[in-house]
């Protein structure tokens, strides 16, 4: 199979990132083990998924190390 359109990961909100791609919506990712798995039923080999590769996905809001939004104050500890 193909690779499918760009991957557009939304920022974090709710527990999860959404995804989307080719203009389908493929769920609310939780971690990049899901993201992979969502890939994965996209038709991508994910032996051959790099998370950060920008000609593949485009990140919203933070790149793959950012699951979880950035709430005001959460670094004033």
């Amino acid at each position: 199979m193909g690779v499918p359109a760009r991957v557009i990961v939304y920022p974090p909100a709710g527990g999860g990132r959404r995804v989307r791609a080719g203009g389908e919506d493929l769920g609310v990712a939780r971690s990049p083990v899901e993201l992979v798995e969502f890939l994965r039923r996209a038709g991508l080999d994910p032996d051959d998924v790099r998370l950060d590769d920008p000609a593949l996905i485009e990140w919203r809001g933070g790149g793959p190390e950012v699951w979880t939004p950035d709430l005001p104050g959460s670094q004033d500890v």
